[in-house]
């Protein structure tokens, strides 16, 4: 988990907890999209399974589990794929823009928001709490909602058509100041690395391009730093800051400093956290395990509803 993640949407999915009731899914099969190390697969999906629990995804209020061990997920996605529209899948942004980085496109990148689409459906979700760069794959969820009443439910719509909840924090620029934070950009900090490790990787960070010296006053609205300290500085150091960066009272490192200093403070009750439960390792397996099956009876409802209106062969009893 990096802070991407944690400002722009698990922040949110810890405070939507006390509103709805929430089901949260550790996407392991949509990872698989592209290259990826299978040897650390499993280590980086418990990692993320830590960092959600650590930053307040609590079992007793939501279902925490992992997509992988709810095998409803891929049997949905195949059955939705006979009716999500060719052109729309191709139309996707993010399959664009990322296709265009590969030389040969896996069909599973194509189908990804397919399975997005099913990892909602499956639970009959009419809210998904979502990034500004997903909305569109939601749109899609929707589309595909209403093709499949429209086929096998035409009386009473079977699915709902989700809504999105989007945060406040919309899309989280990376340490490149060009795109957004991503892993496989690598322009990305992580919730739980340690002091030197953010001052490691904030050092040598995109500013404002126009402070070429340190004698050069700066834009703080433009540059990426300024946007970070927003999240992770108190409003009066946010005031101080834009103020030194345009009369060039700070280097850009003196910001920096100031902001690593913060982000250390604002992570360090996550980073503790996590340490702790990975110190219990049992302890994770038993949270994963136990939504599992919560989430498998809920899905397992909806299947049987799903194979029956789309007119599959009855399994003996």
């Amino acid at each position: 988990m990096h802070i991407g993640n944690w400002l722009g949407a698990i922040r949110n999915w810890v405070a939507l907890q006390d509103q709805y009731e929430a089901l949260y899914c550790i996407v392991d099969q949509h990872a698989i999209t592209g290259p990826y190390d299978a040897s650390t697969l499993a280590e980086r999906t418990r990692e993320m399974a830590i960092g959600l629990l650590a930053a307040g995804v609590d079992p007793a209020r939501s279902v925490l589990f992992v997509q992988s061990h709810v095998p409803q997920h891929a049997t949905l996605a195949w059955l939705l794929t006979t009716i999500a529209p060719l052109g729309e899948l191709e139309r996707m942004t993010q399959y664009k823009d990322k296709a265009g980085r590969v030389e040969s496109i896996p069909a599973g990148l194509l189908c990804y928001p397919v399975l997005m689409a099913a990892d909602i459906l499956l639970y009959r979700a009419d809210r998904v709490p979502v990034g500004e760069d997903q909305v569109q794959h939601l749109e899609l969820a929707r589309e595909i909602a209403r093709r499949w009443n429209g086929h096998f439910s035409p009386d009473a719509p079977f699915f709902p058509e989700p809504e999105p909840i989007l945060t406040k924090a919309k899309r989280i620029v990376g340490l490149d100041g060009q795109a957004k934070m991503s892993k496989s950009l690598g322009n990305t900090i992580g919730v739980t690395e340690g002091p030197e490790e953010i001052w490691e990787k904030l050092r040598p960070a995109m500013t404002d391009p126009a402070r070429k010296t340190r004698k050069d006053p700066g834009t703080p609205e433009v540059c990426n730093i300024y946007a970070l300290h927003r999240h992770f500085s108190p409003p009066d150091t946010v005031e101080h800051v834009a103020v030194q960066c345009r009369t060039a009272g700070w280097g850009c490192l003196d910001c920096k400093r100031v902001l690593a200093d913060n982000m250390t403070v604002a992570l360090a009750p996550l980073r503790e956290r996590s340490l702790e439960l990975a110190a219990h390792p049992d302890e994770v397996a038993e949270i994963l395990g136990d939504g599992a099956e919560t989430a498998r009876h809920r899905a397992a409802d909806t299947m049987a509803e799903v194979t029956e209106r789309m007119g599959f062969l009855a399994e003996a009893q």
